[in-house]
């Protein structure tokens, strides 16, 4: 078998991969950079919205406080200012690069001013990965998943993937998660094929704790086939119409369409179930087809004509605020292993991600987390492949039905219940690493994912942020963390 040794692995090769990568080689250190698929992969290729930066000092506190705003009560106040005050000099550092955001920021949802720089109108993510990808030097591999963490004692000690070619081993003196979200465990998501939840089984099989699962963000503006109709149209002018051809967002939050996006999704959702349907109008942006020409390629694929008639539109999966609890560099709490990106959670996003706040944070946190990685290298001599977790393909379809109809926008107990009888009456198993595929290892992480998902959407009887609980709609008193490790889910107060 074919084993490869480097001083960092990383997996995945989105924002805060390859920007993880680019910190790391600057270093002089030996980074192996890992694809599940071709390049340019992962969730950043898909973000239509552009990175959200301070303005200046003073828009400093006013982004913070849009943040904390955004996560009802359970974003972290010094994790939020940290990645805030290091944002600038990440924005001078691409612009030396020579990438070219546009010079006027734009307004998204739940900012209290434009302050989200673009590149390219909606295809900022893409062309922010392009550039990346372009000024890095160490090898990206595409079409290799890692299915298996390497385990030395309690140190992760690389990891067992599944290449174009077969099985081979990656020995490493850290391991840095960088695989994105959960987004392919719900039936309509604006996610790409590969984001299901890889990285985060993985740190959990190998002892990482999981918080917050129940927190996932929907996009109130996706088309019919899963297409996201980005935040920032409704920044530049475009509204939400119901069925009836009424504007609703004003009932529901006196910032209407630029409300936090789960009130937004919410509001979407009831209003599509009160009069048959909800859709955007696109017609108030001037130059639509300059501004937003993935948009309108989009609906144009649909056989939808945004210049002439509103697009219908439903809330669908979108991010999770959830993952693998890590500290500010990045640290798991596993020997060895770090995480960065939607695969972790910081404190950053708390119950509620603020619009153009991710790719900040891939950036911030993907330098960090890659740095603090170097400062922990280590090459034990002996190490044994985790089993892997499999499902049978076969069975994903009704899992994922039921999770879009019991843990979607609006839920409530006896139907958590029911989708999550059906997720434990599933058959998980552990099988030895060399005999697993990739559809069967990415059913299997969804699977383990939906069981603690829908535990945790349990256990918080309150709606908060990107939970709502029609039969608990009031948010609670207290705020608190759900952290899961091995076999227990627990209550953790704030500063637990």
């Amino acid at each position: 078998m074919e084993t490869l040794e480097t001083d960092l692995l990383i997996l995945g090769a989105g924002v805060a991969g390859v920007y993880g990568a680019l910190a790391a080689e600057a270093e002089g250190a030996r980074v192996l950079l890992l694809s599940k698929d071709p390049l340019p992969s992962g969730s950043t290729p898909w973000a239509q919205g552009g990175v959200a930066f301070p303005l200046d000092e003073a828009d400093l506190e006013a982004h913070l406080l849009d943040t904390l705003r955004a996560g009802r009560g359970l974003v972290d106040p010094a994790v939020a200012r940290s990645i805030l005050e290091e944002a600038p000099r990440h924005l001078e550092r691409l612009l030396a690069l020579g990438l070219p955001f546009h010079p006027e920021p734009t307004r998204e949802g739940g900012h209290s001013r434009p302050r989200v720089r673009h590149l390219g109108g909606d295809r900022s993510g893409l062309l922010l990965l392009r550039g990346l990808l372009a000024r890095l030097r160490s090898p990206v591999l595409e079409g290799y998943q890692a299915v298996s963490l390497l385990l030395s004692g309690e140190r992760v000690a690389g990891a067992w993937v599944l290449s174009p070619k077969g099985p081979i081993l990656v020995r490493a003196g850290a391991v840095l998660l960088a695989t994105g979200g959960l987004g392919r465990l719900f039936p309509v998501t604006t996610n790409p094929k590969g984001a299901t939840g890889d990285g985060m089984a993985l740190a959990f099989r190998a002892g990482a704790i999981l918080r917050d699962l129940e927190f996932v963000q929907f996009h109130p503006t996706a088309l019919p086939d899963g297409s996201l109709i980005s935040e920032a149209c409704r920044g530049e002018g475009a509204i939400l119409l119901n069925a009836h051809g009424e504007r609703f967002m004003p009932r529901y939050d006196p910032l209407g369409e630029l409300a936090p996006r789960d009130v937004v999704a919410r509001a979407v959702h009831r209003e599509r179930k009160r009069t048959g349907g909800a859709f955007l109008d696109l017609r108030p942006i001037p130059h639509l087809g300059e501004r937003f020409p993935t948009v309108v390629a989009s609906a144009r694929a649909l056989g939808l004509d945004p210049f002439h008639e509103p697009l219908p539109v439903a809330p669908a999966a979108h991010y999770a605020m959830g993952g693998v609890r890590t500290d500010l560099r990045g640290f798991t709490g596993v020997p060895g292993l770090y995480a960065a990106g939607e695969v972790a959670s910081t404190g950053f996003h708390g119950a509620n991600r603020l619009a153009s706040n991710s790719l900040l944070e891939g950036l911030v946190m993907g330098e960090r987390a890659a740095l603090a990685a170097l400062g922990d290298l280590a090459f034990p001599k002996g190490w044994e492949p985790l089993p892997a977790l499999s499902l049978d393909p076969a069975l994903l379809p009704a899992l994922r039905e039921a999770m879009g109809r019991e843990a979607g926008v609006v839920r409530r107990e006896e139907g958590l219940k029911e989708a999550l009888a059906l997720a434990e009456g599933l058959p998980l198993r552990e099988r030895p690493a060399q005999e697993v595929g990739r559809e069967e290892v990415e059913a299997g992480s969804l699977l383990l994912l939906a069981r603690l998902l829908l535990r945790m959407a349990l256990l918080r009887r309150e709606s908060r942020g990107g939970h709502f609980r029609e039969d608990f709609p009031g948010e609670g008193e207290e705020a608190y963390h759900l952290e899961a490790q091995g076999q227990e889910v627990r209550r953790v107060p704030l500063l637990g």
